[in-house]
């Protein structure tokens, strides 16, 4: 074990008690210690790496859908206490899910669905809301009449191809501007169903998927360092539609011959996390702030889905 994963065994033990999480962090240790100056996130992983770290949590396999993870068994501020396993997920849409995988989803429980996509998005790219027996697919788009314009198209493309901290800020505050009502959803059904287990997505899994994810890991008490982990295991995540991505990507003129600019475009370093909690410190007033503000909770639903968020571990030993 080196010293960093002793520190993360360290912190493990001092919050939870025992090492019931240590999978989950270990697994996030190694991948991020693979995410280094040297990759660019731009060529492909190993898919003997990607399907091992696929295989261990928080990854959770759902035949036909990419990028699921369960968001329970992080360590929070207070001793003991956990995000709730098996109650919060978030992945890649949706739309391809196989009978096997709406099957796996129903036995997780999974029985509400938030899609974070928009009407023109799913049209552009003939990924409907799929059918599941059972399931009630809500729709929550972040954006709800988003221009798909080729003008607009082009503009957009051209501002987060270039993969920056600073042009993925641009978009973030976008989505935290445009977000409120769609997160307010997902929020109030934590407030008012803690025990109905969900999941969230977008298309792939990683912006406004990656902004409510960490919304609500904040509110939850977890550490920005332990969310900016999560957020980065989208690098892994995504691997499976790397193809269809690029596939989809290429249709657009500013990637028919720049795949390297569409990759840009779909990177999730841990960096650009790090940087999306100063934006809602510096410009929202933090999270609480931002979420009352922008969705009109109070201070006892943010009481509410707090504490319908965490799970103590003496409990579960």
């Amino acid at each position: 074990m080196n010293w960093y994963d002793a520190r993360l065994a360290f912190i493990c033990e001092y919050h939870c008690g025992s090492y019931s999480v240590w999978p989950r962090l270990q697994t996030n240790a190694s991948l991020l210690s693979q995410m280094t100056a040297t990759d660019s996130e731009l060529e492909p992983l190993d898919p003997a790496y990607v399907a091992d770290v696929l295989s261990r949590p928080p990854f959770v396999q759902i035949p036909g859908v990419c990028n699921v993870r369960d968001l329970g068994s992080y360590p929070t501020a207070t001793p003991d206490v956990v995000t709730k396993p098996g109650y919060a997920y978030r992945s890649a849409e949706l739309s391809s899910i196989t009978e096997e995988g709406a099957r796996k989803m129903v036995s997780l429980g999974i029985l509400t669905v938030f899609d974070l996509r928009s009407d023109p998005e799913m049209m552009k790219y003939s990924s409907p809301i799929p059918t599941i027996e059972g399931v009630d697919v809500v729709p929550t788009p972040v954006f709800k009449n988003e221009d798909y314009s080729p003008e607009k198209l082009a503009k957009k493309f051209e501002l987060y191809a270039t993969g920056t901290t600073e042009s993925f800020m641009i978009l973030y505050s976008q989505i935290l501007e445009h977000g409120g009502p769609a997160f307010g959803t997902i929020l109030r059904h934590v407030r008012d169903k803690p025990n109905s287990p969900f999941i969230f997505h977008c298309t792939a899994g990683k912006d406004r998927t990656g902004v409510i994810a960490a919304i609500l890991l904040k509110l939850a008490g977890v550490d920005n360092h332990f969310i900016s982990q999560d957020y980065s295991l989208t690098r892994v995540g995504r691997e499976p539609d790397r193809a269809k991505v690029l596939g989809r990507l290429s249709k657009e003129p500013l990637f028919a011959a720049n795949s390297e600019a569409a990759m840009r475009m779909l990177t999730s370093r841990y960096e650009t996390m790090r940087a999306f909690f100063n934006l809602l410190e510096e410009k929202y007033g933090g999270v609480e702030t931002y979420v009352k503000t922008y969705t009109k909770l109070t201070d006892q639903d943010l009481k509410t889905i707090r504490s319908n968020l965490v799970a103590t571990t003496k409990s579960r030993m």
